[in-house]
């Protein structure tokens, strides 16, 4: 069985969970070079197939292989959240709320994927478990933080992959590795079982190379959960039954100013590209992009700073020193920057929901460029020369900040992948995966083909 075999497949096929498993974790050892899992969890996946395959019909999705970014609770497993300081924390008693979920409706966790220690940062290349590579260029990046998700998925070694998105961390992976990645709206899905990072802006989503997969995988994720206090709990209409419906014209509007400003002619391409699909697609300005950036950098240091200050303190030599000289220049940050913050979200998250009085959803780069090489300190944008980790998110950060839901999709042209962010109004996942099932069905965006070969 393929690991690239879409969901409604196999619920109709005569494969068993067992067969499933077994055949993507040895996917798993051939690819090991991509570095994509920091553990495999063969036991746990052949007793979770058993289970399955004595009784498939309470299961609607029938044993399929799933992994989790390396922040969400395993049971039997310290959470290392990328870092080598969390591996002295004891087991997690219980998986975390999104992994228990999917368990509950047939779902197989075969193994934990790599990230940017603690979150912070957009390449994976991790000091302590190795930089995680592209699976369409080894020698580049996956993107981060949440890389190795996106990379197994995208190298097809499992269907759907778990990631967090607290700046961009599911988007410029998705983008960078060709596949399609969901950031719901902030309080959409619940983050219990997670190592947290920015109380305020941490998301958590799925990755997967076909648009069904993400809204079945999304559709069960759902749901109302007292463990996380930001969870509002609502379910609304089951996006999965949107995708092969005929459906309604919807208003595009194509993000202008800062949102074009330094993107390369690919990435420019890319949302042209997508917006001729939407016919009369018209120009929206999101004055306040710039502003909402340089806000959610401060709230970013100062929560990082706060979250892990004890640490620097004792053990500053056993950070990832990227991640370590970020969260000390979080530490320098006046306190009184966050009242600054929050009025800032206020009028920035005005100002974008006007938008939505026309339109139904906005188009932007999900990242600047395609993906660096590894070990490439700096990228060219707007002619000038700045650091990889802190500008991939670029386009990403100024959403996560407002909450606003997100499907980073992949657009199938020339040369490495890249992707383009497809933006709802608050609550509008529905209309989010109404217009990815329009630019699927045009061929406009789908999943970048992996060059047999390249990836082993």
């Amino acid at each position: 069985m393929s690991a690239l075999v879409k969901i409604g497949h196999v619920r109709s096929s005569d494969v068993s969970a067992a067969n499933w498993a077994t055949e993507v974790l040895e996917r798993a050892r051939t690819m090991e070079g991509l570095n994509c899992f920091t553990a495999t969890l063969d036991e746990r996946a052949s007793r979770t197939a058993q289970r399955i395959d004595d009784d498939p019909r309470r299961f609607p999705l029938a044993g399929l292989p799933f992994a989790a970014k390396d922040l969400f609770d395993v049971v039997g497993r310290p959470t290392l959240a990328g870092s080598k300081i969390n591996r002295d924390l004891p087991p997690a008693e219980t998986d975390a709320t999104a992994i228990e979920r999917l368990v509950a409706a047939g779902a197989n966790l075969v193994g934990i994927t790599n990230m940017d220690e603690y979150a912070y940062g957009f390449s994976t290349e991790n000091a302590h478990y190795g930089p995680t590579r592209n699976p369409h260029d080894p020698a580049r990046i996956a993107g981060g933080s949440s890389g190795g998700s996106a990379a197994a998925v995208a190298a097809g070694i499992v269907p759907v992959a778990l990631g967090s998105d607290t700046n961009g961390s599911i988007r410029v992976p998705a983008s960078l590795c060709g596949v399609f990645g969901l950031k719901p709206t902030f309080g959409r899905l619940s983050r219990a079982g997670t190592f947290p990072f920015v109380a305020d802006l941490d998301h958590i989503g799925p990755f997967a190379r076909d648009l069904g997969d993400l809204a079945a995988v999304y559709d069960f994720l759902q749901g109302v959960d007292p463990r996380d206090p930001a969870c509002a709990g609502r379910k609304d209409e089951l996006v999965s039954d949107l995708i092969d419906r005929r459906l309604p014209p919807l208003r595009a509007g194509v993000l202008q100013g800062w949102f074009q400003e330094g993107a390369t002619e690919q990435a420019l391409a890319a949302v042209d590209h997508v917006a001729s699909a939407f016919g009369d697609a018209g120009s929206a300005v999101f004055e306040g992009a710039a502003a909402a950036r340089s806000a959610a950098f401060c709230l970013t240091g100062m929560a990082g700073a706060s979250l892990h200050g004890e640490k620097l303190r004792t053990r500053p030599l056993d950070f990832d020193p990227a991640v370590r000289d970020r969260l000390l220049a979080g530490l320098l940050l006046p306190a009184e920057l966050a009242f600054r913050v929050r009025r800032v979200r206020r009028r920035v998250l005005e100002e974008a929901l006007a938008l939505f009085h026309h339109f139904d959803v906005l188009i932007a780069p999900a990242t600047p460029c395609s993906a660096p090489r590894i070990g490439e300190a700096t990228i060219e944008i707007g002619g000038r020369e700045v650091p990889v980790r802190a500008n991939l998110g670029l386009y990403t950060q100024p959403i996560s900040f407002i909450g606003l839901p997100v499907i980073a999709a992949p657009v199938h042209l020339p040369g490495l992948p890249i992707g383009v962010q497809i933006i709802g109004p608050p609550w509008g996942e529905a209309k989010v995966f109404q217009a990815a099932a329009l630019l699927v069905a045009s061929g406009h965006v789908a999943a970048t083909p992996l060059t047999p070969g390249l990836a082993a």
